[in-house]
């Protein structure tokens, strides 16, 4: 896994991020890792808790956070995609003016979030079925906020499940929200940003507000991955 993510192109990621708000990294999963992994959403040992998404207003649908130790690939994909997604993390705070810079070792931010009180951790899997959806939201869990993260699409639209987009706004000041829905197939990945990223305007660089959810499911059943890298208070 951490050779297959090195040899990612992280230079077209980090532009694709800077342009448009999100990268799309085409099958980062086989269809038989995606079906293995959305199997183990039924295996209640892995998991810390379960949240029904309608009990809390976050719209229809449910998810559960993995406990530790994570699964194996879980833990490869959050430990190989950190580095090179911290590259771009600290040029983007940067940017932004913002003081936070994140270590080059997941292990040594992990134990930041540790010693605050963020000792939970967030890798989750969500599971969608007819009418179901994810309102708009950020991913935020405590003080320590890594800026960028991840979801792989387990499910294969038009079989599998018909809607469901996965769907990005951006709260641009004084002006109205613009909204990207993202096609993704089964096994690619998206990579977008937890809250903030910069934006260049006429003036210099400017911060962006986003939020991501997923639109209603029409039929069938949905499975994602989702990769947070700050651990939960």
């Amino acid at each position: 896994m951490a050779v297959h993510v090195a040899g990612l192109d992280w230079q077209s990621i980090a532009d694709e991020l800077n342009a448009h708000g999100y990268a799309i990294v085409p099958g980062m999963l086989t269809a038989d890792e995606c079906i293995a992994m959305a199997a183990q959403y039924g295996q209640a040992s892995l998991f810390r808790s379960r949240v029904v998404m309608s009990q809390h207003g976050f719209g229809s649908g449910e998810y559960q956070y993995f406990r530790y130790p994570l699964p194996s690939m879980i833990a490869a994909l959050r430990q190989s995609l950190y580095g090179p997604l911290a590259d771009i993390a600290n040029r983007w705070h940067e940017a932004m003016d913002m003081e936070a810079r994140f270590p080059a070792d997941h292990a040594d931010f992990l134990a930041r979030c540790h010693a605050a009180g963020q000792q939970r951790p967030t890798p989750l899997m969500l599971q969608y079925g007819p009418g179901d959806y994810n309102c708009l939201h950020q991913d935020l869990y405590g003080d320590h906020v890594f800026p960028l993260q991840a979801a792989i699409l387990l499910s294969q639209p038009g079989k599998d499940f018909e809607g469901g987009e996965f769907v990005l706004t951006e709260q641009r000041p004084r002006m109205q929200s613009r909204v990207e829905v993202v096609p993704l197939k089964r096994g690619d990945m998206v990579i977008f940003p937890v809250n903030h990223r910069p934006a260049q305007g006429g003036r210099g660089v400017y911060r962006v507000s986003m939020r991501h959810g997923v639109s209603r499911l029409r039929t069938g059943s949905r499975h994602t991955l989702g990769l947070i890298f700050h651990d939960a208070a």
